[in-house]
């Protein structure tokens, strides 16, 4: 083979975020880019010579092209064996389980996870550690620094084999082998979950509908579901991976799941609804009638894992980020167990579970996890909703009152306001970050401000810290809001603004979240003045 070593210059703007790098497909496409990302996080590791990699992504547009550079890049570079789901196709908790089991040095995941695909849609890649993990901030800040100073990169000229046919074959002095996308993660699913249990559940006529939005998700919910646990043909709708997703938008809450949340809020509806997201590591969950929210979600997972037989020991403790309700909180506490606040990012959950410190996580942002793997896992929560309703043979109307009524709830909404003005955005953040030691005691429309801060996290395992996560507001009377600029979109900016107040066991859990937190909304309104920074009116999305 003949590797080549191709001049090259730095190119702006190739700063990983929350999850990876994510861009425009457009710019993502542009000759040199992908390539110059990908030698970045080689040279960013001290090179992958003798290393084994898994590849994979979501089977957005662009994904089979790219992982055959990524595979022509890895040859040159060293890498002695490659791992990719056939067809280049891998979830990413499916990915982070391979990378487990194989022992693998890391891997490579491809996907924008639940933005829009297609030619005119977003990309994505992040690199995930050993443990199967994205990787923490210590490696991506040395990504991006390679990026500022990259001047050539190394790719084999031969185009790279084909990644459709099962086995091994070389690639240069390196192995590629392509491994079925689904076998092992469901064998996992295997040993954690009671299927017996959620067969006769099933059998017993209980119905069930999963989206799986034309991504990745559709051969793993068709195997699992489907064919393993013997649910009706048919109860995983839009089950074949899409380049642009059908030309949805892949991510599952209310507005773009809507025609399932119709089909299960009306009176013939299914007993139970999920959905999944582009990557497959997101989760929305759903009864006749009823919406739960992915911190309630959250929640009664933690309260009930015991029910399945992969979590029967219980738990060592709860982490979720800090936009996240504190509802697991409330749990973690009357089980005696740790609860964890974290930074957004899943990434910043790994050495808990590495230490043994949580069991279960979660994120506002509809995904939940645990100690299996070392992401979020869509479907981990569809199936441990599944083994909980099984045993517990109840509707999820009825556990979601009865958790409320023990618990109490945790009214919660997120406002999303997309693609508003970048500079306007960081401004209004800025200036309120200015204000914020002299808010406590000061009058929020009709709230008072109990005190604000500015999030900053210390990890409990390594003493790693990160600043500047999130404007909290905690007002008089138990209320919290929160306000953030994502890192997950790739035009303007997203300013997210995460709203909770919490009713007591004997309160008043009937009612709408946005009528119960409409206090909340005003008080924050008063305080960031979003209208006139924004120049909206409204959020674009609330869930």
């Amino acid at each position: 083979m003949n590797m080549l070593n191709v001049d090259t210059k730095p190119i702006d703007g190739q700063k990983p975020g929350t999850s990876g790098l994510r861009k425009r497909t457009a710019e993502f496409s542009v000759p040199g880019y992908l390539e110059n990302y990908v030698q970045s996080t080689f040279d960013a590791l001290g090179g992958v010579l003798g290393n084994t990699l898994v590849v994979g992504g979501d089977g957005r547009f662009f994904n089979a092209e790219a992982i055959g550079t990524i595979l022509r890049m890895a040859a040159a570079n060293g890498v002695a064996r490659v791992i990719v789901g056939q067809g280049g196709i891998l979830s990413t908790p499916a990915a982070s389980n391979m990378i487990r089991q194989r022992k693998a040095d890391g891997g490579l995941i491809l996907s924008a996870s639940h933005n829009p695909g297609g030619k005119n849609g977003d990309f994505g890649l992040k690199y995930n550690i050993s443990n199967g993990g994205p990787a923490p901030e210590a490696i991506t800040a040395k990504i991006h620094e390679m990026t500022t100073k990259l001047t050539r990169y190394l790719i084999a000229e031969e185009d790279a084999p084909s990644i459709d046919t099962l086995g091994e074959t070389r690639f240069g002095d390196m192995v590629v082998e392509i491994v079925d996308p689904v076998t092992d993660y469901a064998t996992l699913m295997e040993d954690l979950f009671d299927f017996d249990a959620i067969r006769d559940l099933f059998a017993s006529g209980f119905t069930m509908k999963f989206d799986a939005m034309h991504a990745v998700t559709g051969p793993y919910a068709t195997e699992i579901l489907e064919r393993r646990l013997g649910a009706p043909a048919g109860t995983v709708m839009n089950g074949v991976p899409s380049v642009d997703f059908g030309g949805g938008h892949p991510d599952p809450n209310p507005v773009w799941a809507k025609p399932l949340v119709d089909l299960v809020m009306s009176d013939a509806g299914p007993d139970f609804a999920a959905a999944s997201d582009g990557d497959g590591d997101r989760n929305m969950i759903l009864g006749r009638g009823l919406y739960v929210t992915p911190s309630d979600s959250l929640a009664v997972l933690a309260a009930n894992a015991h029910l399945a037989p992969g979590y029967a020991r219980g738990i060592a403790g709860v982490a979720r980020s800090m936009p996240t309700s504190r509802a697991a909180d409330r749990v973690a506490a009357k089980l005696g167990v740790n609860a964890f606040e974290t930074p957004t990012g899943w990434k910043f959950f790994g050495t808990l579970l590495d230490a043994g410190h949580a069991t279960i996580c979660g994120e506002e942002s509809a995904g939940t996890g645990s100690d299996h793997v070392r992401e979020k896992d869509g479907l981990w929560a569809v199936l441990l909703w599944l083994n909980i309703l099984a045993k517990r043979r109840e509707s999820v109307a009825e556990v979601m009152a009865q958790h409320w009524a023990e618990y109490g709830r945790d009214y919660y909404s997120r406002h999303d306001y997309e693609e508003v003005d970048k500079a306007a955005a960081e401004a209004m953040i800025d200036a309120l970050r200015g204000r914020l030691d002299g808010l406590a005691g000061t009058a929020a429309g009709p709230l008072s401000v109990e005190r604000a801060d500015d999030f900053a996290y210390t990890d409990p395992v390594d003493g790693s810290t990160s600043a500047h996560q999130g404007i909290r507001l905690f007002f008089e009377g138990g209320a919290r809001a929160v306000m953030r600029l994502s890192g997950t979109g790739t035009v303007g900016a997203t300013l997210r603004v995460y709203l909770e107040r919490f009713e007591a066991p004997d309160g008043d859990h009937s009612l709408d979240a946005q009528e119960a937190l409409a206090p909340v909304i005003a008080a924050v309104e008063a305080v960031a003045g979003i209208k006139d920074a924004t120049g909206r009116d409204a959020p674009d999305v609330r869930t």
